[in-house]
């Protein structure tokens, strides 16, 4: 098959070395927000939460044989439990390892159980519906933090967000500087933010050059390590559906990008099975670590679809790019300079998008949305994960318990959808219409 010279790059190829740098640095930039806020959130140290994901993320790329472009970050979806088990009595930051390192057993178990049974079996129970769904329900969910984000200075946020959008349309095919339109838009809300004297660098003459994270064991022999598991580790049942849908996506528009270039497809979405896997031994790393649980990023998902830019080697090279901010202090505390408002701009472009991948991703599948049952289960997931984000922290009050939204709504879709698989809709023959009189 003759290729044709398209701006991108798919899984298998490699920029030149100024290029692997900067789009993975533009890559960090993109998951640093979340991922730090994160480990703030839930007490962890940021050094170990850094050095964690990108370990993760290398360790998931290699592991794929470099055929999955995901980035791993800190999840919000364990935030309520796991800070839930850091602050109670028989609880601490050790303890909740244990959780995280409990949700990387249901992850590789779910992952082989797919790999077992094929991915027909796992589309009927995780149909388009809900994985698209839920990826609507992720992008949307954000956008009130996106808004939070950018009101601290509505104008620092705006100019961010336009340059990024024109930097985005307008550099599109001009080589390496088309592929760079988050880090461009980053850098003029930056200097925005620097003229207006809004950028404070104590944080950074404080900083020590290099420092060394507090990494720390799980606290198996713990008396409340198994509350722990049963608080934190079935929210890694929630969180399948998110990752199926982020690897859903991201096939989706490699193989577009794939075909424009006149290569074979590569058809990633194949590889759910060994994507769980991958998850679950991300947890693992994390938790032995003593970093937050984590995910695969629908932000750093997000930058690709914009950039066309799903080159592995670049992934790969974000995560020794994370590593090292958990050692160099200076620099990870330059990064933290980055202005809310900058970050907020960016983030209402990249949750936007995240919404709609998942709505691409129910157009490419060609859902039925005339069917009730499609209607029912969209329907449900959207009001749930949606409506319930606007709760504080973003949990649904159900009695006494707290009920993550997005995770309570991807699992409200699946049970929704095997009442219809296992009491399927019978519908007699229609007759045919009675002949006309003569």
């Amino acid at each position: 098959m003759s290729t044709r010279s398209v701006p991108g790059y798919l899984p298998q190829d490699v920029p030149s070395p100024g290029a692997l740098v900067s789009l993975g640095f533009q890559h960090v930039l993109t998951m640093f927000p979340a991922t730090v806020l994160v480990a703030i959130l839930t007490g962890f140290d940021i050094g170990v939460t850094l050095f964690a994901s990108g370990l993760a993320t290398i360790v998931a790329l290699l592991g794929s044989g470099m055929r999955i472009p995901l980035y791993y970050g800190s999840s919000f979806s364990y935030i309520a439990a796991v800070v839930g088990v850091v602050g109670a009595e028989w609880g601490g930051t050790q303890v909740a390892q244990v959780g995280i390192v409990a949700t990387a057993a249901v992850s590789v178990i779910a992952g082989l159980l797919i790999r077992l049974v094929g991915k027909d079996a796992l589309d009927r129970v995780l149909p388009p519906i809900v994985t698209g769904s839920v990826a609507v329900v992720i992008g949307i969910a954000l956008a009130k933090a996106a808004l939070d984000m950018a009101s601290g200075d509505w104008l620092v946020s705006l100019i961010t967000l336009v340059a990024t959008i024109l930097f985005s349309i307008y550099l599109r095919g001009l080589g390496l500087l088309g592929m760079l339109p988050v880090l461009l838009g980053a850098v003029v809300g930056y200097l925005v933010s620097l003229g207006m004297g809004k950028v404070d660098f104590t944080a950074v003459h404080e900083a020590a050059w290099l420092r060394w994270p507090a990494f720390s064991l799980p606290a198996f022999g713990s008396p409340g390590a198994w509350k722990a598991v049963l608080a934190i580790a079935p929210i890694a049942v929630a969180t399948i559906p998110e990752s199926t849908a982020h690897l859903y996506q991201i096939s989706l528009y490699v193989d577009r990008l794939a075909e424009e270039m006149g290569r074979p497809p590569l058809k990633i979405s194949r590889l759910i099975g060994l994507n769980l896997i991958l998850d679950g031994i991300g947890d693992a790393i994390n938790g032995l670590l003593g970093g937050c649980a984590g995910t695969n990023y629908g932000e750093n998902n997000s930058l690709m679809a914009i950039t066309r830019n799903y080159s592995a080697p670049v992934l790969v090279c974000a995560g020794v790019i994370a590593m090292a901010l958990g050692f160099v202090g200076k620099l990870a505390a330059l990064i933290q300079t980055l202005p809310t408002p900058v970050t907020g701009g960016l983030a209402i472009y990249l949750f936007g998008v995240i919404g709609l991948q998942g709505v691409a991703l129910i157009q490419s599948e060609k859902v039925d949305l005339f069917d009730p049952r499609q209607l029912a289960i969209g329907a449900v997931i959207m009001v749930i994960g949606i409506g319930g984000a606007a709760f504080p922290g973003g949990n649904i009050p159900v009695g006494n318990l707290q009920l993550p939204s997005i995770a309570t709504a991807a699992v409200v879709g699946i049970l929704l959808n095997a009442i219809f698989l296992i009491f399927p809709v019978r519908r007699a023959a229609r007759k045919p219409a009675p002949a006309a009189a003569p």
